[in-house]
């Protein structure tokens, strides 16, 4: 059997606002020249936070920590829906805000927890015999769409000044938040969309172990080894 390197295993990136999670994988391949990279779980070219980006025979265990739970926090802005669910999409409509307080959203926001059944947004890389919803989308075409299990863990508000609330949400794999931040505005009768997300856990793994990828390209290949999470340390905890 061919003995690992130090470069079979994982390093915890922390994404900017921008690049898509692909952007990120092929930034690193290019920079270190390794063969074999992906990343376990996508985040939105608007999200920032923990992206998991697995190198060499480490991307063997990438399906086994996509699988993991997430934790995010964000900011929904009630009063206007968006055809992609957040700031990146166009408005679509625009209500006045009921008189909310913290308690009445946290109310609603508890209604979410536990297994559900959600409708993934058109604006999602979910393929449609081959073909990314969002490409359909945007040649404004919708198709119909397989709700997905989910299950919420928890769901709550931290803060809330009209017309924006800020949110920390524990959740299985798969979940769009933007689609929650949607869902929750049709309930309110107003409208929203996901104006900020950031992935703060997965799993066992946190953003605060995580280096930010501008600093992770300055790396030498040496310095990368030393933040590689080795692939069998990796397993144990996948």
């Amino acid at each position: 059997m061919q003995d690992f390197t130090a470069l079979d295993g994982a390093i915890l990136v922390d994404k900017p606002v921008g690049p898509t999670s692909h952007d990120v994988v092929d930034a690193i391949r290019r920079k270190f020249g390794i063969k074999k990279v992906g990343h376990c779980g996508t985040l939105d070219p608007n999200a920032t936070g923990l992206l998991i980006i697995v190198l060499g025979r480490g991307t063997k265990l990438s399906e086994r920590l996509m699988g993991d739970d997430k934790v995010y926090e964000g900011t929904i802005k009630f009063g206007e829906t968006t055809d992609s669910y957040d700031c990146d999409g166009e408005i679509t409509a625009s209500l006045p805000v009921p008189l909310l307080t913290l308690e009445q959203l946290n109310e609603e926001a508890a209604k979410f927890i536990g297994d559900q059944m959600q409708m993934p947004p058109m604006v999602s890389a979910i393929k449609k015999n081959g073909v990314p919803l969002y490409k359909l989308a945007r040649k404004g075409i919708e198709v119909e769409r397989e709700p997905r299990l989910i299950h919420i863990y928890n769901f709550r508000f931290t803060d809330y000044t009209e017309p924006q609330g800020q949110f920390r949400v524990a959740c299985t794999k798969g979940t769009y938040i933007r689609s929650m931040a949607h869902d929750l505005g049709q309930k309110l009768g107003c409208g929203a969309h996901l104006t900020t997300l950031r992935r703060g856990a997965s799993g066992k793994f946190d953003v605060a172990d995580a280096l930010p990828l501008d600093t992770i390209l300055k790396l030498t290949t040496a310095e990368l080894e030393k933040r590689v999470l080795p692939f069998l340390k990796l397993a144990a905890n996948a």
